[in-house]
């Protein structure tokens, strides 16, 4: 499994940022084959279809250290694995309510030694904790979303980019952003990535 795509889009990782992405394709192989986090016939597209496309979020706000990220409903660590690897001097929190999935993330995230990232098992709705950005991909639509994590955006802003939500999705979205149609961002990742599976490809960005 090769990571050279990974390279092609973020040349200027360092040599542990390397080493880190590199590692993932062998440790998410290992642990799909026990407990399925990704479709088993798309784990050899593992650093397209999954880690990339987690990274996407970093072609539209680069956050500054100290910034605090919560991804919701991560599976086995998506996009808040390879987040933190490009961000090393943020905060990530992951949770999912499906503890076997959260438990890849943390073996996942202690095997490349992330230390910047907590995993934890626990439903979104029992996340008290504050954080200038809520992530997530894919999954449930964003009026439902929105609901869940508003309670979890905090006050101080720290980046360029408003606080807010910031989602990964595919396909038409009209019905879900009608309802935030005046402050919703939606950019197309092919504009980013040039690869035929980054078509109908979204990131919708709303500040809270």
């Amino acid at each position: 499994m090769n990571c050279d795509i990974i390279l092609k889009y973020f040349p200027d990782l360092t040599e542990n940022q390397q080493r880190q992405v590199a590692m993932l394709g062998e440790l998410y192989s290992d642990w799909n084959a026990k407990i399925n986090v990704i479709s088993r016939k798309d784990i050899d597209n593992l650093y397209e279809h999954h880690v990339l496309h987690s990274m996407a979020i970093a072609k539209m706000v680069h956050f500054r250290p100290g910034t605090k990220i919560l991804d919701f409903g991560t599976g086995g660590g998506f996009p808040g694995i390879p987040l933190a690897i490009l961000f090393p001097e943020c905060q990530f929190k992951l949770i999912d309510g499906t503890g076997k999935k959260i438990k890849v993330a943390q073996e996942v995230a202690n095997a490349i030694g992330l230390k910047n990232c907590q995993p934890e098992h626990l439903r979104g709705e029992e996340e008290k904790g504050k954080y200038d950005f809520v992530v997530s991909r894919a999954v449930m639509p964003l009026p439902d979303l929105v609901k869940i994590v508003k309670k979890n955006i905090g006050k101080e802003q720290r980046n360029a980019l408003p606080n807010g939500v910031i989602c990964l999705k595919g396909g038409d979205l009209q019905a879900e952003t009608q309802p935030f149609r005046r402050i919703a961002e939606q950019a197309s990742l092919d504009q980013w990535f040039s690869e035929e599976w980054f078509k109908e490809k979204h990131l919708i960005y709303l500040p809270l």
